[in-house]
């Protein structure tokens, strides 16, 4: 059984989180908390398996909270709960290690429960049973050489060519912090296009791409339709819409969610292969579900490169394993290692 610590100041959404969670086989709710202050106290004192955490709440909010429990109880899995108006905050709880979030679907008070009540479920479940405890990431394991060279501090750039390499991404639960890591240890002048699919709502990928681009050195954007992929930049799936490649350029559409999730990686990834065969770098990071099995397969079979995050850095191991079961992939890697490998793999495939 599953133990579920429920944060909210609405009592109403007390009610229907425990009404909905203890209806489900394998979870149960064992207490509520109205505030940050009395849930830090209920953590300590009943121990709970996972718990919700409202982001607006008196006297001790989300975010201070989490910050609070990321030293305490460090391997507590956090899934946020967040208006759909605090989109920025979401992103900053989700760096801080919170492995994922729901967003209520109108508002603080919500009669719209029904609309969430299967993710919350699954998300809870995923949660509690394959959370890791949030890794520090920022050490690497490559030289100082190359260190200097990631950060921009020697002016070295990879050679250029008409063909560049495309470096397709997909991520979920835990993904926004390790996408972030990632990016943020490419150079400016990397010689290579990157496309990203990381399973978020509508609107909550434009503040995403929107901090991703301001701590990193590359030009990331949300894609709209006719994009081009080029060098030193990144293309970040809209939420709510599978994005696809044909003739280098972006289309997106609302297809039947796949696995569950739209945008979806398997598409994006299936579409690049069929494009550019080889010069396809395929990475599969932390996330719950199976989505990025079969675009990795599609990369392989054309000849591209496989690289799948390894657990003892992946936040929640659902789809690197789904990969990993297939078979569709080179390279298993802690999250560190993947920038100054990618860097290598691109300069073998651009000579």
């Amino acid at each position: 059984m599953i133990n579920v610590l429920v944060v909210d100041d609405s009592a109403f959404m007390r009610k229907i989180f425990s009404e909905k969670i203890n209806s489900e086989p394998g979870l149960t709710v064992i207490d509520t908390a109205r505030n940050g202050e009395q849930a830090l106290e209920k953590i300590a004192e009943l121990k709970p398996d996972i718990i919700t955490l409202d982001i607006e709440m008196p006297v001790r909010n989300g975010l201070e909270t989490l910050k609070v429990l990321r030293r305490k109880h460090p391997a507590l899995p956090v899934l946020m709960v967040s208006a759909l108006d605090n989109r920025d905050t979401v992103m900053k709880a989700l760096e801080m290690g919170a492995f994922d979030f729901i967003p209520k679907p109108s508002g603080s008070i919500s009669l719209d429960i029904d609309d969430i009540e299967k993710e919350l479920l699954a998300k809870l479940k995923t949660g509690a049973s394959s959370c890791q405890p949030a890794q520090n990431t920022d050490k690497s394991h490559i030289t100082l050489n190359e260190r200097a060279e990631l950060n921009g501090e020697k002016k070295k750039t990879l050679s250029r060519k008409g063909r560049f390499p495309i470096i397709a991404m997909g991520a979920s639960s835990g993904g926004p912090r390790a996408v972030k890591q990632i990016l943020s240890s490419l150079p400016r002048e990397l010689p290579a296009a990157l496309a990203i699919v990381q399973h978020m709502p509508a609107g909550f990928t434009t503040s995403l791409a929107r901090r991703l681009n301001q701590e990193s050195a590359l030009e990331v954007k949300e894609a709209e339709p006719g994009d081009r992929l080029k060098p030193g930049s990144v293309l970040l799936a809209p939420g709510d819409y599978h994005m696809v490649f044909s003739e280098n350029r972006v289309e997106l559409n609302q297809r039947p969610r796949r696995w569950g999730v739209r945008p979806c990686a398997d598409y994006m990834m299936s579409s690049l292969a069929a494009l550019y065969d080889k010069r396809v770098i395929g990475i599969i990071l932390t996330g719950m579900g199976s989505d990025g099995g079969e675009g990795m397969k599609a990369i392989k079979e054309q000849g591209g490169y496989g690289i799948v995050e390894d657990e003892s850095t992946a936040l929640v191991y659902g789809m690197p394993r789904t990969v990993i079961e297939t078979g569709a992939y080179d390279e298993i890697l802690p999250r560190e290692d993947i920038p100054a490998r990618l860097l290598k793999v691109i300069e073998r495939r651009e000579n």
